[in-house]
């Protein structure tokens, strides 16, 4: 029998602001494929669930498994729990009872570069406490075995890696979609250009391949005065409407224009205006405004470092842009400092900057920044969602009510 797939959150899972407040880190987009999709494919067995904490639990969006109490688990069958920001590699064998030293029926521990990042139970072993899963360390009476691979450290590894993950992703699995030219487009270089079915691409386009493959998913529409540079991403059912875009990943349903560099956009997000965002990640359902820019290189060209709720983390990294939480919205012109950070459900307006670190559920322009209240807000999202034909669900909604409440002290100590 397969073995239950589940992927946990450890501690530095959970500071990944300002994304892990509002869904699991599974379901974050690197490369060309979820966290939770890698896990699948690596151990070719579906997620029955994510170990992510009490705020999330009920977490509920389309073909995603829901966040669970790790008592709730049955114990009756082999379980595999695996380290969510570990990206272990598809160059191994892609099912468990098929790699080398991995025996669904003994009690495993699985090491990455020599950190604990999973471990193989058999049927009849409790599962551990979910306190267990936030220090992972080896199992008692386990084996140990090694699995290749990376473990990516900070939130912003999602996007200054993103471009290296897209050069191992496209060729290994989309290599059969590949097309030489499109009639009225400009294709460059000699890599791959993988184009899914019923793909829609206006004359006047420009295929940069010279830096890397390029994957147009199924259904999607790109318009004439398009520049899309490899490596590239684009989602199903996505829409970019003209522009520039380099090493940039991007999931469902998006509608971008303007200029687009080394960026993530989750999904069900706009960006259907000129603007610049440059080396940031975006998360569901974000919507940015007219002219909305983000700064990702400081005047002096040291390192960025990224707004927190307790001041500034140093990244080390010369460029980072925004990181902009699930229902994030900006009015025309909001200007981002490198390293800003925006917490989920955010309401920015105003053409003023604001600053590094933006509590979620804030509302304001500038520093200037009150409470957005959980009501109101939860009647925006259901209307923009269901501009998407997307439902918000009863159980989503009591995430965010819940999301909403955890962080009250952020929005009114500004700490």
């Amino acid at each position: 029998m397969t073995p239950s797939l589940y992927l946990f959150d450890d501690e530095v899972a959970h500071s990944w602001e300002p994304f892990s407040l509002t869904r699991p880190v599974g379901e974050l987009l690197f490369g060309a494929f979820l966290l939770r999709e890698r896990a699948q494919r690596y151990w070719g067995s579906p997620c029955s669930g994510h170990l992510s904490g009490p705020v999330l639990e009920g977490f509920s969006e389309p073909s995603a498994p829901t966040v669970l109490d790790p008592a709730t688990i049955p114990q009756g069958d082999s379980r595999i729990f695996q380290s969510s920001r570990a990206v272990l590699s598809p160059s191994s064998p892609t099912t468990a009872t098929a790699s080398p030293g991995l025996d669904t029926r003994e009690r495993t521990t699985l090491l990455l570069e020599g950190e604990v990042v999973g471990w193989i139970l058999p049927p009849g072993d409790p599962t551990p406490s979910r306190e267990f899963f936030l220090n992972p360390a080896p199992l008692p009476g386990s084996i140990s075995v090694e699995v290749s691979g990376r473990l990516l450290g900070a939130v912003w590894d999602l996007m200054d890696r993103n471009a290296d993950q897209l050069r191992e992703d496209l060729p290994r699995h989309f290599p059969d979609h590949a097309v030489v030219e499109l009639p009225g487009c400009h294709v460059l270089g000699d890599g791959l250009l993988s184009v899914g079915s019923e793909v829609t691409v206006e004359p006047g386009s420009v295929f940069d391949l010279s830096g890397g493959p390029v994957r147009l998913s199924d259904g999607v529409v790109i318009r004439a005065h398009t520049r899309l540079e490899g490596p590239a991403f684009v989602g199903p059912g996505s829409v970019i409407l003209g522009g520039a875009l380099s090493r940039t990943s991007m999931g469902p349903v998006c509608k971008i224009r303007g200029e687009v560099e080394a960026s993530v956009i989750l999904g069900y997000s706009n960006k259907a205006h000129d603007g610049f965002l440059g080396h940031a990640y975006l998360g569901r359902w974000v919507n940015l405004g007219a002219f909305t820019t983000n700064s990702d290189l400081k005047n002096n060209y040291g390192p960025v470092r990224v707004g927190r709720p307790g001041g500034t983390v140093e990244t080390g990294l010369l460029k980072v842009g925004c990181f902009l939480g699930d229902h994030v919205k900006t009015g025309i012109g909001t200007v981002f400092n490198t390293g800003t950070t925006v917490g989920a459900g955010s309401n920015l307006f105003g053409g003023r900057m604001p600053p590094s670190y933006v509590p979620p559920f804030s509302w304001g322009a500038g520093s200037d920044l009150t409470e957005y209240r959980i009501e109101p807000f939860l009647e925006v999202a259901s209307r923009s969602m269901a501009r998407r034909g997307v439902e918000l669900e009863p159980e989503m909604a009591t995430v965010l009510r819940r999301a909403w409440d955890a962080t009250r002290l952020l929005r009114h100590h500004g700490t």
